[in-house]
């Protein structure tokens, strides 16, 4: 704090020893207390007195708090700032005890400006405040209070500190015995929340048989406070005995205080929790201001004392063990559904996105950034671009909400890095949950309903998709989940909501997520002649919720093959091997975005940029959406069965989320026919592709089997032929089957012990019905 501007200053002379008229020593936190109110009113930084300002303002908004950076105590007085960390119980009620005499000093100066009508009264009485003395401080306190009240003012009762600091993290697993009463800052996740309920702060006793008053102050957090067993009023002059019953008092609600409390519960965020551990999580406090600011699934960075308390369950022969818990008294709310709304981005940030939007084919640059280690799949990469950024949400007049987010399946053989996709994706999406199907179940996804040991009251539990809230959910082995499970899923995935009724708890809570599947064929590999819901066996409600539906086999050809051999190898010995003349270039192209430029610009598309479509564009999507309606009718025409994967509305709609997502890649407010053009053709490579599967699956299945019948009648039980007579004969001949029937069909017979191949598959015997 510089002293060159001409200002009214004051410093403390030190206290006296022993108060000259009592003689007795004064109180240790008197001077604490005189420091911190000096803190408020002096503090001087960015050509303004911080706390003071921040201090009337709230006043005038009836705001009863104080945001107090912890590093701004620490600059004023280093002393004072490590007591405030190591003896936060004894501290914090001074600071809100100081921040209280302030506050009805500040209020007394604005009703005395009010009242004289003067300009400069408020400066006058704010120069008077930092010269005051602490015995004066007192007594103008009390005098101001009564001429206050006179008045008839809103004069604060209490005054809520809240802290901020930029310290060190400490994660849950690391809480020990060590930081018990100390300031720790802790990161997680909320996963419950209960309701709020009133928590005595001041209570006033009276006894029932001779009406004494008893007044008792409850400390913060889970403690309690025990009433006395005996009456505390004044023997009678005489000596007589006070005749009052054991455990006279009760409780005077009318003149008691009370604040708002909530208890959450704090997990260690998924990221950061070790492999093979399980996430470890810790009660909160939070009350008054505190409350009601996060909801499950906000992650948040918490500010408290790590306190302990005796549980009312009491575990066997455990006399001296108590169970931890962190009293807030400060929260920072990180990325979230919450927090999104509010993002904020540096200049130098907004100005670097702005030109990122404006670079030429920028929709192809950010797919080959997705998993650039991963060779090919050029299509799936641009269906997770425009799933991390997702389309517009809506709302209707009739208060019907339409999804923004985009789901996709990926359905394929082994080995084609399904999983490693769902991994990179769980790294840059801003908010994301990777899980696999075998160990999920519907209350692990969706909610569950737990009760509290304590007091036995039931609360919820938020799942996975609560959790990713705003973000994004990464289902492994979907497949493998089973089918109760995946049909507790889809009310969040097309409603984005999550209904509850159990235990007397009745609600309805948010699912805005996008879900990226993967999984499995049922045999293991992908079989050609069953449709996609005969090699996943999925039923065609859970389908119709995907938006894009890739279906992605191992092909076998020596290009493909030689190809992604290259690409391993050059990924697996780059940057290894010393030497190496013909050694490809690191397997990131140039180029390339890189992963937390990818993770910012992500947030910013979603959080600033909310596209609609053009009329051409609309339009357009009209008559190719009716295309599709026509063409898959004539297909189930002809081959007279339904297909697995549906043509409905909601694929039309997943068109329109996905031309809006690549107009926002490109930060634009309006979809254009261009745009709509490449969702168009990321529909047809992915759902469109999978029916025309579909259909061609079931035309081939039916063709195989006409072929297996002809082979039964042509060839008895005992008899040979040669394979040129059967591809004369059914090939180019009057059957004019394809010779891919006939070698399925062969090959099936083989498999179920009907015939034999002899001489190198040349000749063929019937050896069984």
């Amino acid at each position: 704090m510089s002293f060159e501007q001409a200002r009214v200053y004051s410093t403390s002379v030190g206290l006296p020893s022993r108060d000259p008229e009592t003689g007795e020593e004064p109180s240790r936190y008197a001077e604490v207390e005189n420091k911190l109110r000096r803190f408020i009113l002096d503090f001087f930084v960015n050509n303004s007195y911080k706390y003071r300002d921040q201090l009337r303002e709230h006043c005038i908004l009836g705001n009863y708090c104080l945001e107090v950076d912890v590093a701004h105590l620490i600059l004023f007085d280093e002393d004072l700032g490590h007591r405030l960390s190591e003896e936060p119980a004894e501290i914090l009620p001074l600071f809100e005890q100081a921040a209280l005499s302030v506050a009805k000093r500040i209020v007394y100066a604005m009703s005395s400006t009010d009242a004289n009508a003067t300009g400069n009264a408020n400066g006058a009485e704010e120069s008077s405040l930092a010269a005051t003395s602490t015995s004066e401080q007192t007594a103008n306190d009390d005098a101001m209070t009564d001429d206050t009240n006179q008045q008839n003012l809103d004069i604060p009762t209490e005054i809520q500190v809240v802290l901020i600091s930029n310290a060190n993290v400490t994660s849950i697993r690391d809480l020990d015995a060590t930081h018990i009463s100390k300031l720790v800052r802790v990161p997680g996740i909320i996963i419950s929340a209960s309701p709020l309920v009133s928590k005595a702060t001041l209570l006033f006793l009276m006894c029932r048989s001779c009406r004494h008053l008893l007044r008792l102050q409850v400390n913060s957090g889970f403690g309690g406070v025990q009433a006395p067993t005996k009456c505390q009023a004044p023997s009678v002059a005489g000596g007589a005995v006070n005749e009052c019953p054991p455990n006279p008092y009760v409780v005077v609600h009318d003149r008691s205080i009370f604040v708002d409390q909530q208890v959450l519960k704090l997990q260690e965020s998924p990221e950061n929790v070790p492999v093979g551990e399980m996430p470890r999580n810790i009660i909160l406090t939070a009350d008054r201001t505190l409350t009601n600011r996060a909801i499950p699934g906000s992650r948040c960075t918490v500010l408290g004392v790590y306190s302990i308390y005796q549980s009312k369950v009491k575990a066997p022969g455990a006399v001296a063990v108590r169970n931890p818990y962190v009293r807030a008294v400060g929260m920072e709310l990180s990325s979230g559904q919450q927090s999104r709304d509010n993002a904020v981005f540096t200049e130098e940030e907004e100005e670097e996105f702005l030109a990122l939007s404006r670079t030429p084919d920028l929709f192809s640059t950010f797919a080959q950034s997705i998993a650039p280690s991963i060779w090919g799949h050029e299509d799936i990469k641009r269906a997770i671009a425009c799933l991390l950024v997702g389309g517009s949400k809506r709302l209707l007049p009739d208060n019907i909400r339409l999804r923004g987010d985009i789901n996709v399946l990926l359905l394929g053989d082994p080995g084609t890095a399904k999983s490693q996709l769902l991994k990179f994706v769980e790294k840059v999406a801003p908010i994301a949950i990777y899980t696999s199907g075998k160990g999920s179940s519907a209350a692990g996804l969706t909610a569950s309903v737990q009760r509290d040991p304590a007091t036995r009251d039931f609360y919820l539990e938020g799942g996975a998709m609560v959790l990713a809230d705003g973000g994004v959910v990464c289902i492994d082995e979907f497949d493998k989940m089973r089918e109760d499970d995946r049909v507790a899923i889809h009310e969040a995935m097309e409603q984005q909501t999550i209904s509850i009724a159990k235990a007397g708890i009745t609600t309805v809570l948010n699912s805005r997520t996008s879900v990226l599947a993967a999984a499995n064929p049922l045999f293991g590999r992908y079989d050609d002649l069953k449709s996609p819901g005969e090699n996943i066996d999925f039923q065609t409600t859970i389908l119709s919720r995907f938006d894009m539906i890739f279906i992605i086999k191992d092909e076998h050809s020596r290009e493909h093959d030689s190809s992604v051999a290259e690409h391993v190898l050059n990924t697996q010995l780059h940057g290894t091997v010393a030497g190496r003349s013909q050694a490809k270039p690191n397997p990131v192209e140039e180029g390339a975005i890189p992963m937390e430029k990818m993770q910012r610009y992500v947030e910013y598309c979603r959080a600033r940029c909310a596209p609609r479509l053009s009329a051409q564009a609309a339009e357009l999507l009209v008559s190719h959406f009716v295309s599709i309606r026509e063409e898959n009718h004539k297909q189930e025409l002809h081959t007279n069965v339904r297909s697995s994967v549906p043509v409905t509305v909601r694929q039309l709609e997943a068109m329109v989320r996905i031309a809006e997502a690549i107009a926002k890649i490109h930060l634009q407010p309006v979809a254009t026919e261009d745009h709509v053009r490449e969702a168009i053709r990321l529909f047809d490579a992915s759902t469109v592709n999978a029916i025309g599967q579909d259909m061609y699956s079931r035309e081939m299945s039916a063709e195989v089997g006409q072929v297996e019948e002809k082979l039964k009648q042509r060839l008895p039980v005992g008899w040979h032929t040669s394979y040129a007579t059967l591809l004369r004969e059914f090939v180019n001949g009057r059957y004019n089957f394809s010779k891919f029937a006939l070698d399925t069909a062969l090959n099936v017979m083989e498999r179920r012990d009907s015939i034999q191949f002899r001489q190198q598959r040349q000749a063929i015997f019937r050896s069984a019905p």
